[in-house]
């Protein structure tokens, strides 16, 4: 069964950093998988992880840029992946598998947010595409590493979900693109993933998270204009941080690494995270911007699955 959205008093907040939730965590032996994980949040997550003992695999869309950064942060290795791209998905599984390692720690955190009109595959709107579908294939596709290592998966998602629920009578926006709608839509994905997932996957030993890692300024932000930041008051007209609610990139990778590795999560799985705890519905703690019922309702990620696995081709427990 799943857990209920209810906080359970982790000790942890929103200022907590990817360092301090490890405290006393030992991840020597452990492999952890974390996509993009060589930008923002991602970056803080492999280093943090790495510091703990554990062997960071980091698959990325731009090989090089993810050598560089990672230069000098021991127990880390990169291999190429492009999330928009089945072909690499599948191509980036195989040679995983291959090595015969197991997946202790699979933290699907790459993404991208508010993007042109661009498509993948067959005239997905890339969003949706390469947040969540490219996600939901490489967790199948990696599923005898995960199930043999009873890993924890974390979908990372946002409090963009609110945005939008998922649409089903137009999910590639062919009656027009609006851009945070269609980012909102990926999001709600991401949650409904971990919510199946974890369905699914708690008899083999597999439990799924996701989360709202909270708001930082990060790459992420490079499709929007510097003018439409500053009118959202993120930032002042010299570029800098105006918005005192915004993490460091540190504090934003926090709750990801507390969902992956937590003792407190023990048995538990299916739910949404923020702040380093289980949040609670939206509406229920003016202080968080909570869960909305649509992103974890079972039906809904049940449907969502069914699609996903219809547009991929692929589900490791049909």
């Amino acid at each position: 069964m799943t857990t209920p959205q209810q906080m359970i008093g982790s000790g942890f907040g929103a200022h907590s950093t990817a360092e301090e939730v490890l405290e006393g965590i030992n991840l020597t032996g452990r492999t952890a998988v974390v996509t993009g994980g060589y930008s923002g949040i991602g970056l803080e997550t492999t280093r943090a992880l790495a510091a703990a003992g554990a062997r960071a695999v980091v698959p990325a869309r731009r090989p090089e840029a993810a050598e560089r950064e990672l230069a000098g942060i021991q127990g880390t290795e990169v291999d190429a992946l492009d999330l928009s791209d089945l072909d690499s998905v599948h191509a980036f599984a195989d040679r995983f598998l291959a090595t015969g390692r197991t997946i202790d720690i699979l933290i699907d955190n790459a993404g991208v947010m508010a993007c042109p009109r661009w498509t993948a595959g067959p005239g997905w709107e890339y969003q949706f595409a390469a947040n969540h579908l490219g996600h939901f294939a490489l967790t199948n596709r990696l599923w005898p590493a995960l199930a043999d290592g009873g890993a924890r998966v974390v979908s990372v998602s946002s409090a963009g979900h609110h945005n939008s629920p998922i649409r089903w009578d137009d999910p590639w926006f062919e009656g027009g693109y609006d851009r945070w709608l269609a980012y909102g839509q990926a999001k709600t994905a991401n949650v409904l993933f971990a919510v199946h997932l974890d369905r699914l996957g708690e008899a083999s030993g597999v439990r799924a998270f996701s989360l709202h890692p909270g708001a930082i300024l990060t790459p992420l932000q490079r499709h929007m204009a510097r003018e439409e930041m500053v009118a959202n008051g993120w930032i002042d007209e010299d570029g800098a941080l105006a918005d005192p609610s915004f993490k460091t990139a540190e504090q934003g990778a926090a709750t990801q690494v507390w969902a992956a590795t937590s003792p407190r999560l023990a048995g538990m799985g299916g739910v949404y995270c923020e702040d380093c705890d289980v949040s609670v519905p939206a509406g229920t703690d003016g202080t968080r911007p909570g869960v909305r019922p649509y992103a974890v309702d079972p039906g809904q990620a049940e449907r969502l699955w069914a699609f996903s696995a219809g547009l991929t081709g692929v589900d490791a427990f049909a």
